[in-house]
């Protein structure tokens, strides 16, 4: 697979570790009233790799979560910082220690980056995370249908995809979902930032997609969603993206896809591989 990545222009962001925002009340599918954790923070016991499902929490972030309180900062941060590019502490107890950023969560507008427990362990909120922003503008030769956002051209030679002759990618991926269940997010203007969700309130759909296995990091397929220009409905596209934050309780909501391939046509096709996650292809699980 060949790309343009020596025309990429690498360049810093940074954002600071923000501080956890109050999701309370939050109303469950059920009715119920209910107060939990959320977004934002260091969360010291979800991690890459860690089952996106079953924490009591509500959009709950792995790693660090990073934002700049300027929001053109934060759109530039937002926008050009790519999975799987280096991020640095550059300020701190940490000072130094490197890792890699892991998602974009929309709405709340963060980047969210790993770094080994010890590192975590070091950090405090309000610290700078300086990040080696490469990624937008990839593109794919010989494929000019599909799309690529979000995504280091490191990582996406990493993914084990393969280039077909008809210009098809062949992408391993944990499983297939469905369009009927991506909820929020729906409508965004542009897949260059942010995410979108998994709905999970009807039981028979989320065992028939496995949801509940889902994991940080993992790669997963998103039938007949086209991701080009925003997020939404069309037959025959196929996008891919990466789990990014945990499921929800609140209707319209559950774990989060940040997308990082994306075409209006049948180009794209999903081969299950249960170890489809960006921890493997980065050497963190």
């Amino acid at each position: 697979m060949k790309t343009n990545k020596e025309k990429l222009v690498k360049i810093s962001v940074c954002g600071e570790i923000t501080h956890p925002k109050t999701n309370a009340p939050r109303i469950t599918t059920e009715g119920k009233i209910k107060f939990l954790p959320g977004t934002g923070g260091i969360t010291y016991n979800v991690q890459l790799g860690d089952k996106a499902c079953g924490f009591v929490a509500d959009h709950v972030e792995p790693g660090v979560s990073i934002a700049n309180s300027d929001s053109r900062s934060n759109d530039g941060l937002n926008i050009l910082a790519s999975v799987g590019n280096e991020a640095k502490v550059i300020t701190g107890d940490a000072k130094g220690e490197k890792g890699y950023v892991t998602g974009k969560h929309g709405g709340i507008e963060h980047v969210l980056v790993y770094f080994p427990q010890e590192t975590l362990e070091k950090l405090n909120i309000g610290d700078k995370i300086q990040i080696k922003a490469w990624g937008t503008g990839l593109e794919i030769e010989g494929c000019p249908d599909i799309k690529v956002y979000n995504t280091d051209p490191e990582l996406l030679e990493k993914m084990n995809i393969k280039v077909l002759d008809d210009q098809t990618l062949e992408v391993p991926v944990v499983t297939k979902i469905p369009a009927h269940l991506m909820g929020s997010g729906i409508g965004a203007i542009t897949s260059h930032r942010g995410d979108y969700d998994i709905m999970t309130a009807d039981k028979e759909a989320y065992e028939r997609a496995k949801i509940g296995d889902l994991r940080f990091g993992d790669i997963v397929l998103l039938e007949d969603c086209d991701n080009s220009y925003g997020r939404g409905y069309l037959k025959g596209a196929v996008s891919i993206g990466v789990i990014v934050h945990s499921d929800c309780v609140i209707t319209g909501h559950g774990p989060g896809v940040t997308t990082l391939l994306t075409c209006q046509k049948p180009k794209i096709k999903g081969v299950i591989d249960p170890k489809a996650n960006i921890g493997y292809y980065l050497g963190i699980l």
